[in-house]
């Protein structure tokens, strides 16, 4: 049925991987979540996609979720004379709003915002932190700087302010209309890039409703002052290593990381690992050793999932990728001492009536040996909880909705059926037995433990429990 493992893996689709049978192969090698880059490609592109995923998921016979990955704001740098130019350390340099282009002695910086946040004494980066300028004077409409750090510059290259919290919103007139277009294509997800501050979750939540899920990117150090807040609004978290790593410190990202994937699981948020993760098998079939531990690390970590991205999107080995990351997620999840490192940062259940039984759940299954924990949900809650546990056993998440479905195909141990509404316990004792034996997740004379709410198809109503015994029939 289902994949074995608990951990999941998300993959971005690109020119190497977008075709029906490119698309088919990486299901069949482990993809959980396919990844639309909106920083790339047409509406047209990502539509003709996002239905061979969907074809693809009907053949494979199981529920694949799409993400919609917004670009956000870009800061960026404007022309040089000569396409390129090279910057001295020591030197004076000038940022300003003139569309002239530039040289070795100043360049254009189309975006008023940064200098309205700029103060003396600020770093800028410039080319993901290739180049460091530090600010001696400013206003409103310039920068005067010294090359800290000097190197080659090109075209429109990115602009970091690290530490700062940019006037910027997440939301872009181009975000808009590609989260338009990814919602009336029936995405999933909807991933934000650049949140700074939970308002702009806010507003992010007012534009997309129920239409989809929130997945926040973390790629701003400033983001992580307001993390428990950014988490608490958001459905799921990504850790977006790339960016978050051109304004911090190289070591000060793997304890950022950990913080990060500590609270998701605190408040059963999905957490995404992602960047670089397999970087090498962008033009190798095998990984680096340093890169396998690195996915390992993620896992042990107790992560929902793991992504690629040029790995997949535009490696030579999209498949090997993929088939790479399932093999070292599974050994992972082999060793004896896995559920120990996993239990070690056992979330706190909530004093609530949900938390009661979920924790009561895992506890019950532990202790008969369950072959799983088949939770009953509507709109993901209940099921949520179940994997904020992080028990020894698959979670059958059994739904009438084919978004929640796809939505929990990020969740860590989590399988999906959809199944009709149930009408009474008896009901929902007997389908939950049917599904986990056609599934294979349990075979007759296991016992399972069935969660679910009264009334049944209300959110977030957990509320009882029942061991069963699958039948033959």
């Amino acid at each position: 049925m289902q994949q074995k493992r608990k951990a999941k893996i998300v993959a971005t689709l690109g020119p190497t991987s977008d075709s029906p049978e490119k698309i088919r192969a990486l299901i069949e090698a482990g993809v959980d979540v396919f990844r639309l880059n909106f920083s790339h490609g047409t509406h047209a592109e990502h539509r003709r996609r996002f239905a061979v995923i969907r074809k693809a998921e009907k053949a494979a016979g199981r529920w694949v979720g799409t993400m919609a990955d917004l670009q956000g704001p870009k800061l960026r740098l404007g022309r040089f004379k000569e396409g390129s130019v090279v910057l001295k350390t020591g030197k004076a340099f000038r940022l300003d709003l003139s569309k002239q282009v530039g040289d070795e002695t100043r360049a254009s910086l189309p975006h008023r915002e940064v200098f309205a946040a700029l103060k003396p004494k600020m770093d800028l980066l410039l080319d993901d932190g290739q180049v460091r300028l530090r600010v001696r004077k400013c206003g409103p409409d310039f920068a005067d700087t010294r090359i800290i750090i000097g190197g080659t510059l090109s075209d429109h290259k990115g602009v970091n302010v690290p530490n700062v919290e940019l006037p910027i919103s997440p939301l872009t007139a181009k975000d808009r209309r590609d989260m338009q277009a990814a919602l009336e294509m029936g995405v999933d997800w909807i991933a934000l890039s650049f949140v700074q501050r939970p308002s702009d979750l806010r507003k992010a939540r007012r534009l997309i409703g129920d239409k989809a899920a929130i997945l926040t990117k973390l790629e701003k150090p400033s983001a992580i002052e307001y993390l428990d807040e950014i988490v608490r609004l958001s459905d799921a978290v990504m850790v977006a290593r790339g960016d978050l790593g051109v304004e911090l410190l190289p070591e000060d990202v793997p304890s950022i990381q950990r913080q990060i994937i500590r609270v998701c699981r605190q408040q059963g948020k999905p957490v995404v690992v992602a960047t670089q993760m397999l970087l090498s098998m962008v033009g190798s079939p095998t990984p680096t050793r340093a890169e396998a531990s690195d996915v390992a690390n993620a896992v042990y970590e107790g992560t929902d999932a793991v992504m690629l991205s040029n790995e997949t999107a535009a490696g030579v080995y999209p498949v090997e990728a993929v088939k790479m990351m399932n093999r070292i997620i599974a050994r992972v999840e082999r060793d004896p001492k896995y559920q120990a490192v996993i239990n070690a940062e056992h979330a706190t259940p909530e004093a609530t009536t949900a938390d009661a039984i979920t924790s009561a759940a895992r506890q019950v299954a532990e202790t008969i040996s369950a072959a799983a924990i088949v939770t009953y949900t509507t709109s993901g809650s209940t099921t949520l909880r179940a994997a904020r546990e992080r028990p020894d056993v698959p979670i059958l998440c059994l739904t009438t909705r084919k978004q929640t479905a796809r939505q929990l195909a990020l969740a860590w141990g989590v399988h999906s059926a959809v199944s009709v509404e149930v009408n009474d316990i008896d009901d929902m004792v007997g389908k939950a037995q049917r599904i986990a034996r056609a599934k294979k997740v349990a075979k007759p004379g296991d016992r399972i433990v069935v969660t679910a709410g009264i009334p049944f198809g209300t959110p977030g109503k957990t509320n009882i429990l029942r061991i069963a015994t699958v039948k033959k029939r």
